[in-house]
């Protein structure tokens, strides 16, 4: 079986390094963010539909001398977050409830893949939010903790309840049919972009989407900067 724990290693810490920087490249300018479209146009039950911004964004991608819509995202009208405390090493947003959906992406290319480099088919996926055991062989290729699991739209039906990570975990297994889940990595935010969303990506390949993410505890609610990896750069045929 393919090792993919170095690709994933690389690519979040090439992530890192994007996120770092301040100034526009011109990777950035080949990426932009569009409206997506109204979810009441779209085939989504109505269950999910109610828990996300009626609004989305689109990541386009400049190629050819044309533009390529790479996917879709509806982030939660509010995600289910604990009492903020102290930060365990390696989590980037441990106030995030393990489980808890924060949004619906949808894949609109035919080469989509997650972190771990595993296929995914163009369609709908929930996302939830992990943070991975540090024993995992996944949470041991990567110096942050913290993923959203996605899930095939029809097959995660009780997108109401917070899941236990081996619930999201099994459920998400089966949008791979590897025996693994599908895995998007979270990256630290850039402070320097101040309008959100934003669209942070570097020259070798790696694209983030960060974004003002609204999250609901017992204490209240509040706004919180949330980036997601979700291109990296292709990896060469054979490689590890």
């Amino acid at each position: 079986m393919r090792d993919h724990r170095k690709p994933v290693r690389a690519a979040v810490l090439l992530a890192v390094s994007l996120l770092a920087l301040g100034s526009l490249s011109k990777a950035q300018a080949d990426f932009t963010l569009e409206a997506s479209p109204p979810l009441s146009s779209l085939n989504v039950p109505a269950a999910l539909a109610d828990r996300l911004q009626t609004t989305g964004s689109r990541l386009v991608r400049t190629a050819g001398g044309g533009n390529v819509p790479v996917c879709d995202i509806w982030w939660v009208k509010a995600a289910v977050a604990k009492k903020p405390g102290a930060k365990a090493s390696g989590v980037l947003y441990g106030e995030l409830q393990t489980g808890a959906l924060v949004g619906l992406l949808r894949f609109l290319t035919s080469d989509a893949e997650d972190s771990r480099d595993q296929k995914l088919k163009p369609g709908f996926y929930t996302m939830r939010y992990a943070q991975l055991p540090p024993d995992s062989s996944e949470a041991g290729s990567s110096q942050y903790l913290d993923f959203l699991l996605l899930s095939a739209m029809g097959a995660d039906s009780e997108v109401t309840k917070t899941l236990s990570f081996e619930e999201a975990a099994r459920l998400s297994s089966r949008a791979t049919g590897t025996g693994h889940p599908a895995l998007m990595s979270l990256v630290p935010v850039n402070p320097a972009y101040k309008r959100l969303p934003a669209v942070v990506a570097d020259d070798v390949g790696n694209c983030a989407v960060q974004v003002n993410l609204r999250e609901e505890s017992e204490t209240g609610s509040r706004d919180v900067e949330l980036a997601i990896l979700l291109l990296t750069p292709p990896k060469e045929q054979g490689g590890s």
